[in-house]
């Protein structure tokens, strides 16, 4: 008994549920519950730019306005919009021009699935390697994760540039990216497995 394709409807806020339709079950569920839990962060900072507006706006009718609002709410504005893009990713609900796979034999349109999948999984690696380079954990390891010695002996100022109004550094706000990118992957690779599972169910139909 061969497992149903999940379609996401995208007038559905539920997560479809992929679990068993490739070939690493244990991946699929990983994916689906990281997916989930990032949904709901997303909808908490949805909110919180919600009550940020509002207070902005308020403190602002009173003549009392708190200037590290605006960047408060950019910068939860911001996670959301990370963590949601990485939920699509899950859903594989970006947007898409399916003209060429719609026209395709069904296994030509699963290859096609799986080659996407692959860009997809190079491009996840390639922000990885950059946020790795960027965030420099072993440099940092290697002065004794002293941030003044850092940008002295390897020029690398992530840690030391303060945000303007909130007066925390902003690597703390751009700690968003490597959550981002390890989300993806897991999602990236859990897709690739499901349609290469899919892509030999349908050469064996």
């Amino acid at each position: 008994m061969s497992a149903q394709t999940a379609t996401p409807d995208s007038n559905d806020v539920t997560l479809p549920d992929f679990s068993g339709q490739g070939f690493l079950p244990w991946l699929q569920r990983a994916s689906y519950r990281l997916a989930r839990a990032e949904q709901v962060l997303a909808g908490v900072f949805v909110g919180l730019v919600f009550l940020l507006l509002i207070l902005n706006i308020s403190t602002r009718a009173f003549g009392n306005a708190l200037y590290w609002v605006d960047e408060a709410a950019v910068t939860a504005m911001v996670w959301m919009a990370f963590l949601a893009a990485s939920v699509s990713l899950y859903a594989r609900a970006n947007i898409a021009v399916t003209l060429l796979t719609d026209a395709l034999p069904a296994v030509a349109a699963r290859a096609l699935a799986v080659l996407v999948d692959l860009v997809l999984l190079a491009f996840v690696l390639a922000l990885i390697w950059m946020l790795w380079r960027w965030f420099a954990p072993m440099d940092l390891y290697s002065v004794g994760f002293d941030t003044d010695a850092l940008a002295a002996e390897f020029f690398n100022f992530i840690y030391q540039e303060p945000t303007q109004t909130l007066g925390v550094a902003k690597f703390w706000l751009w700690l968003i990216l490597p959550v981002f990118g390890i989300a993806s992957l897991i999602h990236a690779l859990s897709n690739l497995d499901i349609s290469l599972a899919r892509l030999l169910r349908a050469k064996e139909a």
